[in-house]
């Protein structure tokens, strides 16, 4: 038997269509009858070409990172876009920290969640550096009850905040006094 008498057509087997097939089947006023790979020869700039630039150290691109995720936790595109006031206060002139309404906030309020939101992120990194003691035990432990204790207290003030702020906690407080006080 020759190869020519054995011989199967692309045609003849399914899924041998690649996408420039289909693409050509659908649109031959475009590429014509054939479509060549062009050939590109790059440069090599591996050989003896290197190119030094001062990078900074982890330390520092860490602070940028942290710096952009404090600005953007804290709303200052929100403080940008929507100019809120600084401060608000109530009837009797004092002063409110937190917006009355769940979708708006004051400057202070979003800068305060930050801070506090920045507290959970240093529990994290506390959780972290323990594993960096694997040897000694008692340290590893001290490191992990610090990162848990960050991380449990920013969720317990962050919750807070959010109970003044939908008027739950104010609320409760209030029947609280009522019933004992």
């Amino acid at each position: 038997m020759s190869s020519k008498d054995t011989s199967i057509k692309k045609d003849e087997i399914s899924g041998s269509n690649t996408v420039v097939d289909m693409i050509k089947e659908k649109t031959p006023w475009i590429f014509g009858n054939k479509i060549k790979k062009p050939r590109i020869n790059f440069p090599d700039l591996t050989a003896g070409h290197k190119i030094n630039l001062p990078t900074p150290s982890k330390a520092v691109g860490l602070i940028l990172i942290y710096i952009m995720l404090f600005i953007l936790q804290a709303g200052f595109l929100y403080v940008i876009y929507r100019n809120p006031p600084a401060l608000g206060a109530n009837e009797e002139g004092e002063a409110v920290f937190f917006y009355p309404g769940i979708h708006d906030q004051y400057i202070i309020e979003g800068v305060v969640a930050s801070i506090v939101i920045f507290l959970a992120s240093t529990g994290y990194i506390f959780l972290y550096q323990a594993s960096k003691y694997i040897y000694d035990r008692n340290m590893a432990l001290k490191i992990v009850a610090i990162g848990f204790l960050l991380i449990i207290i920013t969720f317990i003030i962050l919750q807070i905040m959010l109970s003044i702020k939908t008027q739950q906690l104010r609320e409760f407080l209030q029947n609280l006094l009522n019933v004992y006080g």
